[in-house]
């Protein structure tokens, strides 16, 4: 049999969109000569629709939608995810469930048994865990059927498993004749090292159960959250039989006759990894954009890296013609600054205009010298410029229909280094959890080919230049130092005392998780970032604002 693996990029909500793109892609497998054809995760609602679920109008869409979707589908097998409604007198309202149909038939439907609720999950706000054996008959093939975190609890591969449960070895267990075939529907989002993770799973999954695997992820950007697609098709003994693309739509097709397929795409490596991140940052952006509602966009351009990459990834997710730069000099700003950030637009061939913010500066500062007076300049002087630039950044975009882009990254959030009304200002934060380090690295990922950003800018040292002679080492530790205390503080958790034994100085350690700890009020206000890092602020990382924990206090 000829099964197409189908990733599709769903607009959450749209039914009638998402009907019509499930359709079209319906109708490819068809002419491919396909029996069946494999769809993500809720692939009716697009994933997560959160708490549209508790809205029965909302409800009550998505069930028309699927079955229009029923009734018009003739000469394919289709299985895909969809919400369905809980009969029982107990428990949420709501399954998150996998479903067969063919020519206006349902003939199967399983609902998911794992529900996460942690990092950006919460499932078990919706959904009740479904329960029995997932397996059915279908052209002559057993298939056994799962959903997403159904497979992410095989203790051989976790040493603490989530779960009381492994639903892949129940369902083979409570399987009245061998299963041929296990499928995996999948809205599984991205980050850093999650592409290796899952074909150590994938691959455990077919030796251990000497079954070949199919697994169909969902594509594109909802709000914080990439999903990179990457779906594959994998023979017994765990060797790739079909790969799809990733970070972008796309249909492969497997037979299960002979297990020869086609490869769209391929496992990535460091560099592709870098790519990865790239490329997903792109469709982020891309999605999060248009999906608002918005084509265009506008940033302030610094002449410095974070600008700089912001302005290459947007120009590469909407197109030249839709970004516009806007430099704004202060009177600390140097003139090699001005003249990147005019050589980086002239690169992107993006629209520039220059604002200098030095009239405006001189004005705050004289309505504010009477309160001010006799008290010496501060670090309030400065962000006053940050604010001024991103009052005028906001006019711009109101005024144009813009969308404002945030250029903060993950190291300046993190401790707090940046401007509330200010830097911090926009819709959308594109690099706010990608670490300095690693800014660098997209940079000259970006410049792989020829210059696009300025080399200057990026080999110069980094400089908010809100002040004379300004530094961001005066202030901040080295950034290498620096993203490495906070990969160990917020992706792997780790203690003063055990970053300490990592060789970092104590009181350096310290004042970083102190800067953490006070500038959370700042993040609980800042614009929605997109997620690359196993922990991104934002919905994933859930701290009190107003708290008294400090370690080591107790003896």
């Amino acid at each position: 049999m000829k099964i197409a693996l189908i990733q599709y990029n769903p607009v959450i909500g749209d039914f009638a969109g998402n009907i019509a793109r499930i359709t079209a892609w319906l109708n490819k497998a068809r002419a491919a000569g396909c029996q069946l054809a494999v769809l993500p995760e809720l692939a009716v609602s697009g994933y997560p629709p959160q708490d549209l679920l508790e809205r029965p109008a909302f409800l009550d869409d998505h069930d028309r939608a699927f079955a229009r979707l029923v009734a018009t589908t003739r000469g394919i097998g289709v299985i895909c995810g969809l919400v369905t409604r809980n009969p029982g007198a107990m428990g949420k309202p709501l399954h998150n469930s996998g479903v067969l149909f063919s020519d206006g038939n349902v003939l199967f439907i399983t609902h998911k048994q794992l529900l996460p609720t942690y990092d950006v999950f919460d499932e078990a706000r919706y959904f009740e865990p479904g329960r029995g054996n997932g397996t059915f008959r279908y052209q002559g093939l057993h298939l056994g059927l799962t959903i997403c975190e159904d497979i992410w609890n095989d203790k051989s591969l976790f040493p603490r498993p989530l779960y009381a449960t492994n639903p892949v070895a129940g369902m083979l267990a409570q399987a009245e004749s061998p299963v041929d075939l296990l499928i995996n529907l999948a809205a599984s989002p991205f980050n850093l090292g999650k592409t290796g993770i899952r074909q150590k799973i994938f691959t455990n999954l077919c030796q251990r159960h000497h079954l070949p695997f199919l697994y169909v992820n969902q594509v594109g950007g909802q709000d914080s959250l990439i999903f990179d697609g990457d779906s594959v098709a994998l023979d017994k003994n765990g060797q790739i039989a079909a790969r799809a693309a990733r970070f972008a739509e796309d249909l492969v097709v497997v037979d299960t006759d002979t297990w020869q397929g086609e490869s769209h795409g391929a496992p990535g490596d460091a560099e592709q990894e870098t790519a990865g991140v790239c490329a997903a940052l792109v469709l982020g952006t891309r999605d999060y954009v248009r999906k608002c509602g918005f084509s265009k966009v506008v940033i302030g351009l610094s002449g410095g890296v974070d600008s700089a990459l912001t302005a290459a990834i947007a120009s590469q997710a909407l197109g030249p013609k839709n970004v516009l730069g806007i430099a704004l000099p202060s009177p600390y700003s140097s003139p090699e600054s001005l003249e990147d950030a005019q050589q980086l637009a002239r690169n992107l061939s993006i629209g520039f205009t220059v604002l200098p913010i030095t009239g405006l500066f001189e004005t705050f500062l004289s309505a504010l010298a009477p309160v001010f007076a006799g008290a010496a300049k501060d670090v309030t002087e400065q962000n006053i410029q940050a604010r001024i630039r991103g009052n005028l950044l906001m006019a711009i975009a109101n005024k144009q229909g813009r969308l404002l882009l945030s250029t903060g990254n993950k190291s300046e959030n993190a401790v707090g280094y940046c401007t509330l009304y200010g830097d911090m200002s926009g819709g959308l934060a594109v690099i706010s959890d990608v670490p300095k380090q690693l800014v660098y690295a997209l940079c000259r990922h970006i410049n792989r080919d020829t210059e696009i950003i300025p080399w200057r800018t990026i080999d110069k040292p980094p400089s908010a230049e809100l002040a004379p002679n300004q530094r961001d080492e005066d202030d901040l530790p080295p950034y290498p130092v620096l993203d490495a205390i906070l990969a160990a503080y917020l992706e792997e958790h780790r203690s003063i005392e055990e970053i300490v034994a990592m060789g970092f100085d104590r009181p350096v350690v310290e004042d970083v998780v102190r800067r953490i700890r006070i500038n959370e009020y700042k993040r609980k206000q800042a614009p929605l970032g997109l997620k690359v890092t196993t922990k991104a602020f934002g919905q994933g990382r859930r701290y009190p604002t107003a708290e008294g924990y400090r370690e080591g206090i107790l003896p």
